[in-house]
């Protein structure tokens, strides 16, 4: 409860939530939000403008975009959610082992992610994808392995900075297995970083989703997917300008709201910023 009020006191923070909410709403009650069928065609109503039956218009098929937008908010909360989770998952257990072992057993670790982090992330996304069958699920898991690096790199200094503390010294002289010391009595209280970075990543899996979808490796149609949409408006950005409009604008809220939580969650987090 203390973390929801700071959220309500701290602008930028409640403005994120307010911007997202609305998203959560529709990925939840899409089914009874939709006013058509996000995949059903109608060729009496091919690229019709928005009308008071088809607020956003629709596509080259008739499928109503409003529609399309709203199914489409499922797919970003299950892409940015599931392939962040991935993400943290990995970094933590990286970077808590690297972190509390130190020595070579941290050099070796670190060099790798170093490594790693050299490589232009969204083309080895691109190479992966390019490689693999495009769908919803190959896409999470390779946002997600292709993002824990820096989660990694800050839980370990954050372990660093714990590891040599009162309680964890205690823990180990009472005998207790480095399992448990690690996962505990030290990520419990390094994990207060990982939730902005978390809540940052997320606008970012959203935006990568965007852009697969709309070089056409991404989700695939008939799916509804706001990148996939952008891809039909390319082709029509003369005749038919809600294809980019309404799509683009969803992405564009949707990302800054995440954005807005993490920067506020950020000051409501240190100690330095605070109010």
């Amino acid at each position: 409860m203390e973390i929801i009020k700071r959220i309500i006191k701290h602008n930028l923070a409640l403005t994120g939530l307010i911007i997202l909410i609305p998203m959560f709403i529709c990925a939840i009650a899409a089914h009874i939000i939709s006013p058509h069928d996000p995949v059903e065609p109608d060729m009496k109503n091919i690229l019709a403008p928005p009308t008071a039956e088809h607020p956003f218009g629709t596509d080259t098929l008739g499928r109503d975009v409003l529609a399309r937008i709203i199914y489409g908010s499922r797919i970003s909360l299950l892409v940015g959610f599931v392939s962040i989770g991935i993400a943290v998952l990995i970094g933590i257990i990286i970077g808590a082992v690297s972190g509390y072992y130190g020595g070579i057993v941290d050099e070796v670790i670190m060099r790798f992610v170093d490594l790693m982090m050299c490589f232009p992330t969204f083309f080895l996304i691109l190479a992966v994808i390019a490689l693999l069958e495009p769908n919803i699920w190959n896409i999470m898991i390779v946002i997600g392995l292709t993002n824990w690096m820096g989660i990694a790199r800050l839980v370990r200094a954050e372990v660093l900075s714990i590891k040599n503390k009162e309680f964890v010294l205690a823990a180990k002289a009472q005998g207790y297995p480095e399992r448990k010391i690690i996962f505990r009595h030290i990520l419990p209280n390094a994990l207060t970083p990982v939730y902005v970075v978390a809540t940052l990543g997320i606008g970012g899996a959203i935006l990568t989703e965007s852009a697969l979808s709309f070089l056409g490796i991404g989700v695939q149609p008939p799916t509804p997917s706001w990148g996939n949409i952008l891809t039909q408006a390319k082709d029509n950005i003369e005749v038919a300008w809600w294809l980019s409009l309404y799509p683009g604008l969803a992405i564009f809220l949707t990302v800054m709201g995440y954005n807005l939580l993490g920067e506020g969650l950020r000051d409501i987090f240190d100690p330095r910023r605070r109010y």
